[in-house]
């Protein structure tokens, strides 16, 4: 099939350009940019920002413009910082959608292309073939023995042949044979499609536009961190008007007016410092960053809530062959069971595609070019027939005419093939004892079979219709990987089950899975007997075996499930088209990016680019890393505004008025200023733990905030506030004029407790002295903490210092407070002593 044949040179860029700017991109409903002034106005609207605009009105009233100015600066600070992290996670996002999005092949400026699906437009002529989901309407100019799945649009299980356009022969009631639609799968063949709607207007638009445009579900930990904002702002409502009161009847000595005033403020001042707006940033910005961080390590993420599902994945669902295996085979082995091995190789090559692109054909007809029989001797009569291969049958053959003599050339799975082959029991033995000799050894077995007639009229329609005379045997290798080995162990040291599904010999399979180090393979199910058990039946069967063989897509399926049905977190890797719906059912889905169609990719929850099972494993031990972030910055969020909340809670409560108090708003903003940055920035960029791939899968239904980090996290800050108000408290004593200093000491103790805490929690297992050196490597993490200690040399020895209502300590001041944040946070370091001595102590029981 040429362009040339069809009198098409396509579109030119030039008119594909204009046409784009007619019709518009190639989707359903076109994504709309939010504005800068749209995005500014919503973040506004959140709680923290109206409590920020409500304290600065009150400063106002107070007659202190200064101080209200300055709190509308540091609100237009937070907006600028919100808004910069939305824009970079909104492209971080976008340039993923772009690397997933699927790609068609067009004729343009009379070249093939590959382009994205979505810049298609009227006029293209799109190439489709097996496996393609089709990405617009259009005519079929060309084709050859193209069927389509038009399913989803029509209902029809039975896939549809298509027909070239003719105007004598034109159909016009949907749907047409002569027609592809958008949304459909090709299930065989090829075809050159003249696109005539995109978008919108295709067939599938007018019923798919509801469906793109229907509320996406929010995620466990989506709906686990709004259950937190809630409770913490329900909190927060409750303690402010307690706030309110008790400073209200505690300020005896001033008007009415005054009072309500400053019980106001000191109430705002506590809901700004109870609520956490961070947390739907963090879970945003850790998510859309890692997804990002895998992409770059050859895993492109399509779904990003499946990162979070990573650290769970108990069973990992993967191919023999491509995943586990290199998928560059060798013919290894010829077994010739007359003796004649130049026949059996010559069939061999006559029974692979004349344009082979399988591995495993490829590798056949080398070996028959290295024995001196080249294609063009093999190929050189008419293929008259063709027996195409499929998963029930696994077998396939070629019907070839050279002058009047006619050549059944088949090969196909020994099971298969020996079933249609005139055997006696002693050959038939023979002949299986073969094909297990070379399983065992871990090669691919390929029956080869021939039958010869004189009639092309004889030539049986079905290939187990034949009946054919058994050449031999060839045995083919395909090498694991190279890191394999090392790989499974990782997985078994992790508690993740590796569980392999195979089209080969379950003899090849077990010697594969046995060199590689795979659990569980002494025993093997088939396909067979998949199909002879119940679901209960083989709920149990797949608690114990890891080993499946001669499966059939369908068949994934039902393995997908039972594993499923045992509560046990599922992975499962697929390249076929009929391996889309058993993806698409798997709690993650891995498609394969170089060999995978694009119904598999697209029906993913991942896409390996590289097919290396290598990358599975990084990309499992990243889903952990990512989520012991969010879990790190979540406790960290937690710690460090409990000091906050109880100092603006316990200034009122001891009766101190607004000029002595702790905390004032500006302080709590100026603390949000600088817990930002440090959830978004430093704790996103962790590495992993060094114990993270030695861990069991956490359980899926665990809670982000578990009793064991709301208890750590509640310590730490109890232990920072006693530090930060003792501190404040002792140095104000009974004298207010030592309001500004006392404030600027405690200040000064919760913002270096603040960088300590990080360096503390930055890992459940390591000393801190090893976080410093791990994060010394880090230039932006030198910055974040670099500009932490400079900001607040700023606020402390420079004019700012009086504009905040601070006063400047003294050199041996700064190093009490130092030494103070030291202790309210480097006890935790203890802890982890003790943790490693019991663990220690666990591994050398578990060893004897």
């Amino acid at each position: 099939m040429t362009i040339e044949k069809l009198n098409e040179a396509g579109l030119t860029s030039a008119c594909a350009a204009e046409l784009q700017n007619k019709y518009g991109k190639n989707e359903l409903t076109p994504m709309k940019k939010e504005s800068f002034i749209r995005k500014a106005l919503r973040i506004i609207c959140e709680p923290m920002f109206l409590l920020l605009i409500v304290a600065a009105i009150i400063y106002f009233i107070l007659g202190e413009p200064r101080d209200g100015a300055i709190m509308l600066v540091f609100v237009i600070g937070m907006i600028s910082i919100d808004a910069i992290q939305e824009w970079k996670t909104d492209k971080t996002l976008n340039a993923l959608k772009n690397l997933s999005s699927p790609n068609v092949t067009v004729i343009r400026d009379g070249k093939e292309k590959n382009i994205a699906a979505y810049d298609l437009v009227p006029g293209d002529i799109m190439i489709i073939f097996e496996g393609v989901k089709i990405p617009a309407d259009g005519t079929v100019i060309k084709c050859n023995d193209l069927c389509v799945d038009e399913s989803c649009l029509t209902g029809e299980s039975e896939a549809v042949w298509k027909l070239e356009y003719s105007e004598e022969k034109k159909e016009g009631k949907f749907p047409r044979r002569d027609y592809c639609y958008a949304g459909t799968l090709v299930t065989q063949g090829t075809g050159y499609i003249k696109v005539e709607k995109t978008g919108a207007l295709t067939e599938y638009g007018k019923i798919g536009r509801d469906i793109a445009n229907a509320p996406k579900e929010k995620t466990p930990l989506q709906r686990q961190i709004a259950f937190l904002v809630k409770t913490c702002a329900f909190i927060s409502v409750i303690l402010l008007c307690l706030v309110g009161v008790f400073t209200y009847l505690n300020l005896t000595g001033l008007s009415i007016r005054e009072r309500i005033v400053e019980s106001v403020l000191s109430g705002i001042t506590l809901a700004m410092a109870m609520i956490p707006e961070e947390f739907p940033v963090i879970l945003t910005v850790f998510l859309s960053m890692g997804a990002w961080r895998l992409a770059k390590k050859n895993s492109l993420v399509r779904k990003l809530p499946s990162v979070e599902t990573l650290g769970a994945v108990s069973v990992l669902c993967v191919d023999k062959t491509g995943t586990i295996t290199v998928n560059r085979m060798t013919v290894q082995e010829v077994w010739s069971k007359n003796g004649d091995e130049n026949g059996l190789i010559t069939v061999m090559g006559k029974g692979c595609e004349t344009n082979a692109y399988d591995p495993m054909e490829k590798a056949m007809l080398s070996y028959c070019e290295t024995n001196g029989i080249l294609e063009k001797d093999l190929f050189k009569g008419k293929l008259i027939h063709e027996y195409p291969f499929t998963n029930e049958l696994k077998m396939m053959g070629h019907v070839w005419q050279e002058d009047s003599e006619i050549l059944i050339a088949a090969k196909g799975s020994p099971e298969q093939i020996l079933k249609i082959c005139n055997l006696t029991c002693e050959e038939k033995k023979e002949c299986e004892d073969k094909v297990k000799e070379l399983s065992s050894n871990g090669l691919r077995v390929i029956a080869i079979a021939c039958e010869h007639l004189h009639d092309e009229e004889k030539v049986p329609e079905k290939i187990t219709d034949c009946s054919l005379t058994l050449l031999g045997i060839v045995g083919l290798a395909d090498p694991p990987r190279e890191n394999i080995q090392s790989d499974i162990a990782i997985c078994n040291k992790a508690g993740i089950r590796v569980v392999m599904i195979t089209g080969d010999n379950g003899d090849t399979a077990v010697s594969v899975a046995k060199k590689i180090g795979i659990k569980h393979c002494d025993s093997i199910i088939t396909g067979e007997m998949l199909d002879n058990m119940t679901d209960d039946e083989l709920r149990e069967k797949v608690k114990k075996i890891s080993v499946f063989s001669r499966v059939v897509p369908q068949h994934k399926m039902r393995i997908v499930k039972a594993l499923k049905d045992n509560g046990e977190i599922v992975a499962m890797t697929g390249d076929g088209v009929n391996d889309a719906p058993a993806l698409k059912y798997a709690d993650i889905g891995i498609a394969m990016g170089k060999r995978g169609s694009e119904v598999s990719r697209e029906a993913a929850d991942l896409i390996l680019l590289d097919d290396n099972f290598t990358t599975v494993v990084e990309t499992v031990k990243d889903g952990r890393r990512i989520y012991d972030n969010i879990r790190k910055a979540v406790g960290y969020v937690f710690s460090i505004h409990v000091p906050i909340a109880l100092a603006s809670l316990s200034a009122p409560l001891l009766g101190i008025a607004s000029p002595a108090l702790f905390l004032l708003p500006l302080h709590v903003v100026l603390l949000e200023l600088i817990i930002d940055p440090t959830c978004s920035i430093i704790l996103e960029r962790q590495p992993a733990e060094s114990d993270v791939m030695e861990r069991k899968p956490r359980n899926p239904k665990e809670k982000i905030l578990n009793s064991r980090l709301f208890i750590k996290s509640i310590l730490q800050g109890l232990c920072i506030f006693a530090a930060s108000f003792i501190t404040y408290y002792k140095v104000l004593g009974n004298n207010a004029p030592n309001a500004p200093l006392a404030r600027a000491m405690g200040l000064t103790v919760i913002i270096i407790s603040n960088v300590l805490l990080v360096l503390v929690n930055s890992s459940e297992c390591d000393f801190v002295f090893r976080s410093v050196i791990r994060l010394a490597k880090d230039k932006l993490m030198w910055c974040v903490g670099i500009g932490t200690i400079l900001g607040l040399a700023v606020i402390l020895y420079s004019p700012a210092a009086s504009v905040l209502k601070l006063e400047a300590p003294s050199a041996v001041q700064l190093f009490i407070c130092v030494g103070v944040s030291a202790v309210s946070v480097l006890w935790y370091e203890a802890v982890k002593l003790v943790k490693r001595i019991l663990k220690r102590k666990q591994r050398s029981a578990h060893e004897k």
